[in-house]
């Protein structure tokens, strides 16, 4: 029977959700507007792929419980934080995300960058959590802090974004593109196939096809983005279209045009496929779904 990813999906979002309820502060809790502006964003209709990736990738290990989802929380925490200072008007200046109104034309762009720093001040304090804190022989520990740190900072995702914001109605060639979607998205959703895999204990030939099908689905899913904002439907993406293009920013359409942009998205996405080939196929069917649902999704 073909797998069910959305069953899949749907149950292990679940999972993400009440972990993001049970760690975040209530509303109500003093100062009530910053943690108000926290779940707002946090609980704004997010696909939760992210910690979702982790999971999976835990599973293709061969760790099936939910060891990992302290992790998994506090990477969609990251995630999150990303999100909010990046529809900031410094930056994308976004008035919506996910098709509600984004955090700083919600509460103002003062509490906006707050609950971002928030968030990702929070995202540590979830990882604390992670059962290999509490045994001070094991080094995966120092091991995962650092991942997450280097895939979310100048190493990874703020390095892209900051050559993003300076390419910006610039002539720029393929490599500085590359290099944006690699570090801006890709270091992220990498870092989360080796998160998984460092939390199941993956022996070094394991963690390096998770590395491998997660640079390339990281890859893929950015171009995809870049593809939506060209001939996305504004209502079922959740946020303003054409905006990449109205700020001059550099996009695989772009520079390589539409259906060059097309065929190497379904070319990452094989290529990641087929990294997962000397791993259980059984284990490894939510991966393989999820790379096949990014070539379709909507939004």
């Amino acid at each position: 029977m073909p797998f069910d990813l959305a069953s899949y999906m749907d149950e292990r979002r679940k999972w993400v959700d009440e972990a993001l309820d049970r760690c975040l502060p209530p509303s109500s809790a003093h100062p009530s507007a910053i943690h108000e502006a926290m779940r707002y964003s946090v609980f704004g209709g997010g696909k939760r792929l992210r910690p979702i990736l982790i999971l999976a990738a835990a599973e293709a290990a061969g760790c099936g419980d939910r060891r990992a989802l302290p992790v998994a929380t506090a990477m969609e925490l990251i995630h999150t934080y990303s999100l909010v200072h990046d529809d900031l008007p410094a930056m994308d200046d976004s008035d919506y995300r996910r098709g509600q109104l984004s955090c700083h034309k919600k509460f103002g762009e003062a509490i906006a960058i707050l609950a971002g720093d928030a968030l990702l001040t929070l995202a540590f304090s979830v990882v604390s959590l992670e059962p290999f804190a509490h045994s001070p022989d094991d080094r995966r520990f120092a091991w995962i802090i650092r991942e997450i740190a280097q895939a979310a900072g100048t190493e990874g995702m703020v390095g892209g974004q900051t050559v993003d914001i300076l390419s910006q109605n610039q002539e720029v060639d393929a490599s500085v593109l590359l290099y944006i979607h690699e570090h801006k998205t890709g270091a992220l959703i990498q870092a989360c196939l080796r998160l998984g895999g460092i939390i199941a204990e993956a022996d070094p030939s394991t963690l390096e096809a998770l590395t491998d099908y997660g640079k390339k689905i990281g890859l893929a899913f950015q171009i995809r983005d870049d593809i939506l904002d060209v001939e996305g439907e504004e209502k079922q993406v959740g946020k303003d279209l054409g905006r990449d293009e109205a700020k001059g920013k550099i996009t695989y359409p772009r520079l390589l045009g539409l259906d060059h942009s097309k065929r190497e998205l379904r070319r990452l996405v094989e290529e990641a496929t087929q990294a997962l080939s000397s791993l259980p196929e059984g284990r490894t069917q939510p991966l393989r779904a999820i790379g096949e649902h990014i070539i379709q999704r909507r939004n």
